[in-house]
């Protein structure tokens, strides 16, 4: 089966994993894992047995879909011959976020569970995950556990970026942009046409969720040293985190991004407006020009702000 111009082939391989739904609160949930893999042929093998293991021991009734992204080496051969998955194979690389979407798209359960073939997130938290999904329209594992293995390089831009989305978002975030996560697909396919392509798409869902009021969970977990060479790019998706939280914020919130400059603008049009009457004597073109885009930048936010209700209706 192919969609978009050919991009991906589906494989349905073995059947779907299907278990007996287990006297316990885990397995009373059917969901879906959705595993995006490029270039994982060191850790995917590992990563599917141990996830099969761990849900079949919890009793859980599930489907493990696996998207491999247009991957050069040896992963898609791996997984043609696994068991019990269903396989939708990119024939080019599209992008983390661009493989979520197509295994979610292709997900026959409500609840969708992400989760990366790298082995970096503990998967034995998944069905514990699940059950918290009861009363939650997201679960997110977040990397505050006891063990967590992380890139220095990475934390310190990251914290500030976090600093931000929790002031676009009015929340507490502890994990902007955790893969292991808990979902329903009928929230998320709502804001499917938004959500990137690339590594941002976990940190845009997040604020997605969070500035429509959604009810979002975090649960601890640990994490691990990845297998493999890491597909992120520091420089480069940092900036890219930037430019997607100011586009989310800016759809979602405008009050709280343009609101804080134009108060900035009314604050300098006072200012230059006290030097003009008490020193200058004379009405300057700063001053007026520093109460014109102070005044549009506020309208601008308040029409931005009406809109956004509005097509939240």
């Amino acid at each position: 089966m192919g969609e978009n111009g050919g991009k991906w082939v589906v494989h349905e391989l073995d059947g779907n994993m299907m278990q007996e739904i287990g006297p316990s609160d885990e397995g009373d949930y059917p969901f879906s894992v959705v595993i995006p893999a490029y270039n994982e042929e060191l850790s995917i093998a590992a990563t599917v047995e141990d996830l099969q293991e761990t849900l079949a021991g919890a009793g859980c009734q599930y489907e493990i879909i696996i998207v491999n992204d247009g991957s050069t080496d040896k992963t898609g051969e791996i997984l043609k011959n696994a068991s019990n998955i269903r396989l939708i194979e990119h024939r080019r690389n599209l992008g983390y976020g661009a493989a979520l979407k197509t295994g979610i798209r292709h997900a026959k359960y409500p609840l969708i569970v992400i989760t990366d073939g790298d082995r970096t997130y503990p998967n034995h938290y998944i069905p514990h995950l699940v059950s918290l999904a009861k009363t939650a329209d997201m679960v997110v594992g977040a990397r505050i556990g006891d063990n967590v293995t992380y890139p220095t390089i990475r934390k310190i831009p990251k914290w500030f970026l976090v600093r931000f989305a929790e002031w676009v978002a009015k929340s507490s975030i502890p994990d902007l942009n955790s893969g292991l996560r808990v979902f329903r697909k009928a929230t998320v396919e709502r804001f499917l046409n938004i959500l990137p392509d690339n590594f941002s798409f976990t940190t845009t869902i997040t604020l997605a969720l969070l500035t429509n009021y959604y009810t979002v969970y975090y649960h601890p977990i640990d994490y691990h040293a990845r297998i493999g060479k890491s597909k992120i790019k520091p420089i480069r998706d940092t900036l890219r985190f930037i430019q997607i939280i100011l586009r989310t914020g800016v759809y979602f919130a405008p009050m709280r991004v343009f609101m804080p400059v134009a108060g900035l603008f009314f604050i300098g049009f006072l200012i230059t407006l006290s030097q003009d009457i008490f020193i200058r004597q004379d009405l300057t073109e700063r001053t007026l020009i520093l109460l014109v885009a102070s005044t549009q930048l506020g309208m601008f936010a308040l029409l931005a702000d009406m809109m956004d209700k509005r097509n939240g209706m």
